[in-house]
């Protein structure tokens, strides 16, 4: 039986129509199938692998952690160094008031975690999420995602859940002295890369002041880079009071946390104990990979040089077809009239060795998210094959 019929056979399929990549390896921004096709990965894995594929800091501490130990204790027990360090790091590229660190598997379980320590602090249970949002895809998560498709199937879920309109300064009027949290993510990934202004951001912040809930931003995908700064809410001039973070972590391995003041997180460990609990949160191998991936960061100025690579990407995209493009940073959307032709397009993109890929909530446009460290040169060899395959698409 074949490696491909038993990937269709034996593993529970997430679509009817899997990409198919038989993966041989990856190296920097490239992933290689079986027969040795080389393809230039301009999505990262989505929004995963932002230093490329196996960047040798990730690699390294791996590989360094790996000789001494493995999983020891579910997280908040043992002290282990990995973790500790990580916190460390983070904390110090962070604001004053998130200085506490919760180390989860993945950015659904930060989702989960966050919206349980806005109720578990304020005593409160409403919470305001975002129409076209997506946080995971578990009952907590996709509860307070804003795609009704994606969820009626799986109906009942979380009660006391209300949607704005994202960057509509007047729905923040749903916002009250009820609501324990709002949740948000700081670019809308998944709705097709949607940048709110500064003015909703602020008065986003501000109502939550005043109303008392906790604000949670979700940048699981715009996340450690992404977006030309560290962080997205820097492009605000705001802080959350509790940030997610995931996919692009640790560099490709499993891992998400939750970050919020050394006071809000107390609330989760009495009343009762063990108020959140993971047994392979923090795992000291990922955690490692973490501090690999930030110091593959920093020594790259990948942040610095980020604007400026999304800025000649987004200049050699050209073509009568596309509609609009929405970039922030190195994250993009590409939009054409309909979702027909975006199909035809990441499928043509497969075929000349350029991974792009689908937008659930946004099926009219495709996703570019390449490496932060992707060289000019792979960037206009990826622009060349895009507008070809769009051309090609178009006939």
């Amino acid at each position: 039986m074949s490696l491909r019929q038993d990937f269709l056979d034996l593993q529970a399929q997430t679509s009817p129509y899997p990409i198919g990549i038989e993966v041989s390896h990856a190296e920097g921004s490239y992933i290689y199938d079986a027969s040795g096709k080389a393809y230039l990965d301009m999505i990262s894995g989505i929004a995963v692998t932002n230093v490329g594929h196996r960047h040798p800091s990730v690699v390294k501490a791996i590989q360094d952690q790996v000789d001494k130990y493995l999983h020891v204790m579910p997280y908040g027990e043992f002290i282990q160094a990995p973790q500790v360090e990580l916190a460390r790091k983070l904390t110090s590229l962070l604001p004053g008031r998130l200085n506490s660190c919760y180390f989860v598997n993945s950015g659904t379980e930060a989702i989960e975690a966050s919206l349980k320590l806005a109720k578990r602090y304020t005593g409160r249970r409403k919470i305001v999420s975002c129409l076209k949002s997506y946080h995971g895809s578990t009952h907590g998560s996709l509860s307070v995602s804003g795609n009704e498709k994606k969820k009626y199937a799986f109906r009942p879920l979380l009660p006391e859940v209300y949607f704005m309109k994202f960057n509509s300064i007047e729905d923040l009027d749903l916002i009250d002295d009820s609501t324990a949290g709002v949740i948000i993510e700081t670019v809308q990934g998944d709705a097709g890369v949607r940048i709110p202004s500064k003015e909703f951001m602020l008065a986003l912040r501000q109502k939550c002041d005043e109303t008392g809930a906790l604000l949670i931003l979700d940048e699981i995908q715009a996340g450690f880079g992404r977006t030309g700064k560290l962080f997205a809410f820097e492009h605000f001039d705001i802080e959350p009071d509790i940030l997610a973070v995931a996919k692009s972590m640790a560099g490709g391995m499993a891992m998400g946390a939750f970050i919020s003041s050394k006071e809000k997180m107390a609330s989760l460990k009495q009343d009762p104990i063990l108020g959140h609990i993971t047994t392979f949160g923090g795992h000291p191998v990922c955690c490692a990979a973490a501090l690999g991936n930030i110091q593959a960061i920093e020594e790259g100025k990948l942040v610095e040089t980020c604007e400026a690579k999304g800025e000649l990407l987004e200049s050699l995209l050209h073509h009568e077809s596309i509609v609009e493009i929405r970039r922030i940073g190195m994250m993009f959307a590409v939009e054409f009239a309909n979702a027909n032709l975006v199909y035809k397009i990441v499928d043509k993109c497969i075929e000349k060795g350029v991974i792009t890929f689908y937008f659930l909530s946004c099926p009219e446009s495709f996703r570019l998210a390449p490496p932060l460290n992707v060289s000019e040169n792979e960037l206009r060899k990826a622009a060349i094959a895009i507008n070809e395959a769009i051309k090609e698409s178009v006939k």
